[in-house]
């Protein structure tokens, strides 16, 4: 079966960048079409760079990506893939309602003096259901609240009919209950509409909450397994001195440093899409 995505030996520096800060380097990842993987990391770990290359954002890298067999720009523009950036670019002050904010998606390839096709229509009308932002449909986004303008990004992100829905750092700031409510909001989503999930996180809560698989990514792709094959251990060992930006505050006792090689080994054996275990 073709992978939904997939990176083999990718790496890539920016532009100007000082000798060595790759901000990816050999990174091997493969996702089956249905999965929910969550990528986990530190600030500056080179999450979001993944999801650019992943989307056709960023040329110049070394390895291979492909999106459902096809290179990354190839698959945006045929709408494979639906992107909830990190930051909600979207003018609150421009009098657009929430249903016109999503049918602006869904009829990008409509001309504008054109009528919107029936079924791109019920596109929009179904994703608005489907979020849950239906008594907000013709709210003007201005006079929503942060949740619920997300929603109404998810649903102009899911408009297109996507087979992928890559999500930026999606639960910034939510607490815990909020965390528990946009996990069911992508379970949801992956029910009903067969998606791929990728989300690209520091937090492993919202992670563990929303995920199947998890990739552990500082640079280099150090873990890939599921949530529960996660531990403080292995975090420590992947993220060394950086392990506070993904659980807080963590002590690691001696003995359990001992034992973080074993566990890392085990978890890789049962991982899959090539995990890299050296930095």
């Amino acid at each position: 079966m073709t992978a939904a995505l997939e990176f083999k030996e990718v790496s890539y520096t920016y532009p100007g960048a000082p000798p060595g800060a790759m901000a990816l380097e050999r990174v091997s990842l493969r996702v089956e079409p249905g999965e929910r993987l969550g990528v986990l990391g530190p600030n500056g770990g080179g999450k979001s760079t993944l999801l650019k290359i992943a989307m056709g954002l960023i040329d110049g890298y070394s390895g291979q990506a492909t999106v459902f067999g096809m290179p990354p720009r190839r698959a945006r523009r045929d709408g494979l893939i639906g992107y909830l950036p990190q930051r909600i670019e979207a003018e609150l002050a421009f009098p657009i309602s929430v249903r016109q904010t999503v049918a602006s998606a869904a009829a990008l390839r409509t001309a504008p003096w054109r009528r919107p096709a029936p079924d791109v229509r019920a596109r929009v009308e179904r994703a608005i259901d489907l979020v849950g932002v239906a008594p907000l449909a013709d709210r003007p986004i201005g006079k929503l609240s942060g949740g619920q303008l997300q929603r109404v990004m998810i649903a102009r992100a899911i408009a297109t009919a996507p087979r992928i829905l890559a999500l930026d750092e999606p639960t910034v700031g939510v607490d815990a209950v909020g965390q528990r409510r946009f996990a069911d909001l992508l379970g949801t989503l992956h029910r009903e509409l067969g998606l791929t999930i990728v989300i690209v996180s520091h937090d492993i809560r919202g992670i563990a909450a929303a995920c199947d698989r998890v990739a552990c990514l500082a640079r280099t792709l150090h873990f890939h397994d599921s949530p529960g094959g996660l531990t403080p251990r292995i975090l420590a060992e992947a993220f060394s001195h950086q392990v506070e930006g993904v659980f807080g505050e963590v002590h690691i006792d001696a003995h359990a440093a001992s034992e973080c090689a074993h566990d890392h080994h085990h978890g890789n054996a049962h991982g899959a899409g090539g995990a890299r275990a050296d930095d």
